[in-house]
């Protein structure tokens, strides 16, 4: 017997098993005070790339200095992709009023 369960716990210690990469969402606004959401499973490397300008999305490119306003653990890809179609989908205010709630952070 490995000590594994069927129901998603290690029945030795009761922890959730690891079922592939953690995803997060994140948020970056620009110099212009434009909003960009996204996903990802670094989120330090992934923000790199967007003020690389290497690898980032087109639509920062020229856009700095950029700054990450907001990330948190969403679980699994299928879920931070749900987000981030919701978030996409809103207005500007309606995303700064989302950040609020959230109670977002600089990093």
């Amino acid at each position: 017997m490995t000590g594994e369960s069927t129901s998603g716990q290690d029945e030795r210690t009761g922890e959730a098993k690891a079922k592939g990469p953690q995803w997060h969402l994140y948020m970056i606004e620009t110099a212009a005070g434009a909003l960009y959401t996204g996903i990802t499973t670094d989120v330090a490397r992934r923000f790199s790339e967007h003020a690389a300008g290497k690898r980032g999305a087109r639509a920062l490119r020229g856009k700095g200095p950029l700054r990450l306003v907001h990330h948190h653990s969403v679980g699994s890809r299928s879920e931070a992709l749900r987000l981030e179609a919701l978030l996409k989908s809103l207005s500007a205010s309606q995303k700064r009023a989302w950040l609020a709630e959230q109670g977002a952070r600089s990093d």
